[in-house]
């Protein structure tokens, strides 16, 4: 990389930096673009240059919570054994991270929002095929391992990702404990349905 990429990767990371301290305390929709020009330093044209728009932005931040997710689950998913394991802990991290992270409120106002720009609808669309491969790829080691029984994966992975979408919005209305025991409780009746029965 050379020095003008390297100027441009710092003046992305601290516009990106800026803007989550700002849409964590503001949230989505009070945050504007004036706020970020202030916060960083830099003009408005440099903000639309690296994201095009706010929305193109907060798109950025949240791949950019996924990728960190990914790498975290990673390194946590070596201490399950099981799939079955490996789900309940999953959920456990996902609900903890729910309940903690500072975007949690603004990314609820942004996908909340209706009025989307179509490249932003097609962004978040694959966000939510990534979920689905994901869910898809772990179930079917379930299966292949006979923890669960041979069903279409594709359907079970979207009633998944529709399970843990729900529980997401009920769970931020209640305490730490509860909604872990709701994330539990959701994944034992989830599992029910699927587990292999010895006949």
């Amino acid at each position: 990389m050379n020095k003008k990429q390297q100027q441009t990767e710092q003046t992305k990371k601290k516009i990106a930096d800026a803007a989550r301290g700002l849409f964590a305390q503001k949230g989505y929709k009070a945050t504007a673009i004036e706020d970020i020009v202030k916060a960083v330093g830099c003009s408005a044209g440099n903000i639309y240059y690296h994201f095009k728009n706010k929305e193109g932005l907060f798109l950025f931040l949240l791949e950019d919570w996924n990728r960190e997710w990914d790498r975290n689950w990673l390194v946590k998913e070596k201490l399950y054994t099981t799939t079955t394991d490996k789900l309940y802990g999953m959920v456990e991290y996902l609900a903890l991270d729910q309940l903690n992270h500072p975007l949690t409120r603004a990314a609820d106002e942004f996908f909340n929002n209706a009025e989307k720009a179509p490249e932003v609808e097609e962004r978040i669309n694959l966000m939510v095929k990534g979920y689905i491969d994901f869910n898809r790829q772990l179930l079917q080691k379930g299966i292949d391992n006979n923890e669960f029984e041979s069903a279409n994966v594709s359907g079970l992975a979207i009633i998944l990702d529709s399970l843990l979408l729900g529980l997401s919005q009920h769970s931020r209305r209640m305490e730490r404990e509860e909604a872990l025991a709701a994330y539990r409780l959701a994944m034992d009746v989830f599992l029910l349905g699927i587990s292999r029965r010895i006949h």
